[in-house]
């Protein structure tokens, strides 16, 4: 009877961690507007457009001498790329 308990407790177990690294995961992300905040405080200039790309968001600027460039912003640790 031991053996049946045992492997119940240990598949709870494994269910729990399983949740708690998924919710851990989602509260980690930074948002758009963060992003966006983040690239124009390297980067001033007119933000065009910001979209995802797999670890990333991608801010297109317009700088004031009226170049466009693509910056990446990690979506967890805030990483700022010039593309």
């Amino acid at each position: 009877m031991q053996l049946p308990r045992c492997f119940a407790t240990a598949l709870i177990c494994c269910l729990l961690g399983i949740h708690s690294a998924q919710a851990t995961e989602k509260q980690d992300t930074i948002s758009k507007k963060q992003a966006v905040k983040l690239a124009t405080d390297q980067y001033s200039g007119k933000t065009l457009k910001i979209s995802k790309q797999g670890d990333y968001y991608i801010v297109r600027i317009l700088r004031d001498d009226g170049r466009i460039i693509d910056l990446k912003v990690h979506q967890v640790t805030g990483e700022v790329k010039k593309d």
